[in-house]
């Protein structure tokens, strides 16, 4: 059974759970599925080694509670029997055993044995047992997590387990001989699968099971302290060498069975990994050996149902003092003498294997789910075990099983999360862009507004000033000094109108008409319609192969002589002008470079701000390249500017590109 009265053994506290994936780690039957970053113990798979809850470090996992079935069986009118597990020296370091056996009577108990009997019992069972079938090999099945363990995964063992009873249904079986059938017991030890542990041909002989941890509870519940109990020790039958089974390789010594490294006739294993290995090399041959002792921890002093935080050779310290307190010639003969009057107790038991029917995954299936977190050749398989399993190919096994998650996968989230972090950094120039062109966007409606609210006012006072200024230019005589002065006033005058024209242009909320555009040939007639010095050179470059475009051909024709006007204008003293066109998919992009003087870098972000310029006075309005960035977003399409004006850093110049998307459906 995995579960005592249908209770799971081990279960998780979701709140408290960090999936830390330790508990993943450290268990041998892969009974913890990962589910939306939490971790769930599987009952099904459990075999209640407590190794999940002993090294959480969170206290996420917790153990069934036999406390109150304890309670209630002391509350009833009959004799209860404690029976304690012989690793309660490690468990009650500080306490002597007098002491300890005197607090357990004081909780109601009738009588308090230890099962070191039960194991010097089982011991001898096992020496009996390799006599009698020297051709045979057992896995001895002290350890009811072992036990378990071969019954839900490796059934093919079944015959292999050693028929014999674990100490505490051996001690089991001695207090019901001596004190009758009806006789409650309650084991008290280290252990969370001895919770579960039964024979199934004799399923009630256990009536309750408490850890050292429960007892310690019980005990500060109840006001007993070391200080208010009675000296008492145990009621006979009393142990002997069985009190050395709680550590590895002692069922070997009480047994007296030697584990001879040259004849590799006996193999003991403990611990999580080693268990494991072992019980996988039986099964496939590779390990003769007559005898394996296998305890799932390290030693049952190591058992997660401890609550001190002793290291294991001190625990071991602890065990084995207490026996040497025992080891006298007195204590010897009692112990053979109860040893003989249950020489012809039935110790056999039978085990209930069920056929594994679990369905490994194919190592097609096993492949997909490593490509799937981003392995895709052998040294991509890091095996660095963050996420619970010892290699990546078994964590995608555990993942096609539906037992893990392909976050769990560290280097696999790390790269998720770079990814992630490279789109939101895309993402956040994307939006600093957007909110560029807001900034601009506000700003050229504001002067918008003010254009629309000063043009129409001074274009027509504007008029009459040029008008009568020409009626006295022509009126004056050619002689008189009055008539320069009259052609710079018209000369200004006229200046104010471009500029008034320039704020109406700037002010009006124009529509772009979209229309197919042969893009090469828009672009050349620009060149050929403005005017430039012979000491400027033109340069010309087309990687474009589908010259249509929508665009409205008017507003791109004003932008393109606006920037070949600006670059014309950038070198007084001559130089190259280039303009080019080339594509990416979905878009057309321009480029007019000239090698004039540069534009200083602290300016870049100014100019397309309105009635910003950077030529002398009088030679320009600054709403050229406000006009054109406002035509070019128009058109769903981006402007950008590169200028250098440092020689040392290279050939000086002003490249402004524009990018606009192909189709208006974009």
């Amino acid at each position: 059974m995995r579960v005592h009265n249908h209770h799971p053994l081990v279960t998780t506290i979701q709140e408290k759970c960090r999936a830390c994936y330790t508990c993943v780690r450290e268990c041998p039957a892969r009974a913890i599925r990962i589910s939306s970053g939490q971790a769930e113990v599987l009952v099904e798979r459990c075999i209640g080694c407590g190794n999940c809850f002993r090294v959480c470090s969170q206290g996420a996992k917790q153990v069934y509670d036999s406390m109150d079935e304890v309670r209630q069986l002391l509350a009833f009118n009959q004799p209860v029997s404690a029976m304690l597990a012989p690793s309660f020296p490690a468990a009650f370091s500080d306490i002597p055993h007098q002491i300890l056996v005197g607090m357990i009577r004081a909780l109601g108990f009738d009588t308090v044995h230890e099962v070191g009997f039960g194991a010097d019992l089982v011991a001898a069972a096992y020496k009996k047992l390799m006599a009698d079938f020297p051709q045979r090999k057992f896995i001895a099945t002290t350890c009811p997590a072992l036990v378990a363990f071969v019954e839900l995964f490796h059934p093919g063992l079944k015959d292999r387990l050693a028929p014999v009873v674990s100490p505490m249904l051996a001690q089991a079986r001695v207090l019901q001989h001596i004190y009758g059938p009806g006789r409650k017991l309650v084991f008290i030890g280290p252990c969370i699968a001895k919770k579960a542990e039964q024979d199934p041909d004799n399923p009630g002989e256990i009536n309750g099971v408490l850890t050292f941890i429960e007892l310690q509870k019980m005990l500060d519940q109840a006001g007993i302290t070391p200080q208010t109990a009675e000296k008492s020790d145990f009621d006979a039958p009393r142990a002997f060498l069985g009190a050395l089974f709680p550590i590895t390789r002692g069922i070997l010594q009480a047994a007296d069975i030697n584990e001879d490294l040259m004849a590799g006739e006996v193999v003991a294993a403990d611990g999580r990994a080693d268990f494991v290995e072992a019980v996988k090399e039986m099964e496939s041959g590779a390990l003769d050996a007559r005898m394996l002792e296998i305890l799932c921890c390290s030693g049952c002093i190591m058992g997660p149902g401890i609550q001190n935080l002793l290291p294991l050779f001190s625990r071991r310290s602890m065990v084995s003092r207490y026996v040497r307190s025992r080891a006298h010639a007195g204590a010897h003969q009692e112990a053979k003498k109860w040893m003989n009057r249950f020489k012809d107790l039935s110790l056999s038991r039978r085990f209930a294997c069920q056929k594994n029917t679990a369905i490994l995954p194919s190592a097609a299936d096993i492949t997909t789910a490593l490509h799937g977190m981003g392995k895709t050749r052998p040294t991509d398989e890091l095996n660095c075990g963050a996420c619970g399993y010892d290699t990546c190919r078994d964590h995608a096994e555990a993942v096609v099983m539906g037992l893990a998650e392909p976050e769990m996968c560290l280097p696999y989230t790390i790269e998720q999360l770079r990814n992630a972090l490279s789109e939101l950094n895309q993402s956040r120039q994307e939006l600093a862009g957007v909110q560029a062109a807001l900034i601009q966007s506000e700003k050229l409606a504001s002067m918008g507004q003010l254009s629309a609210a000063i043009a129409h006012e001074i274009n027509n006072p504007l008029g009459v000033v040029l008008m009568y200024t020409h009626i006295l230019h022509d009126e004056c005589p050619k002689d008189s000094a009055m008539r320069q002065d009259l052609k710079t006033i018209a000369e200004q005058t006229e200046r104010c109108r471009k500029i008034v024209a320039g704020l109406l242009n700037f002010a009006r909320q124009n529509k772009v008409m979209y229309q197919p555009v042969n893009i090469d040939e828009l672009v050349q007639r620009c060149l050929k319609t403005t005017p430039t010095p012979g000491n400027i050179r033109i340069a010309y470059q087309s990687e474009i192969t589908d010259p249509i475009v929508e665009i409205d051909a008017d507003q791109m024709t004003q932008v393109l002589v606006n920037l070949i006007t600006n670059a014309v204008e950038a070198m007084p003293d001559g130089g190259v002008l280039t303009l080019s066109i080339r594509e990416d998919p979905g878009r057309v992009i321009f480029s007019v470079t000239d090698t004039g003087i540069g534009i200083p870098a602290e300016n870049h972000a100014r100019v397309f701000d309105p009635f910003f310029t950077t030529k002398p006075f009088g030679k320009g309005t600054g709403l050229g390249l406000a006009v054109s960035y406002g035509i070019v977003k128009m058109h769903r399409g981006d402007i950008q500017i590169k200028s250098n004006t440092d020689r040392s850093a290279g050939p000086t110049g002003t490249t402004m590109t524009i990018a606009l998307p192909r189709t208006a459906r974009q």
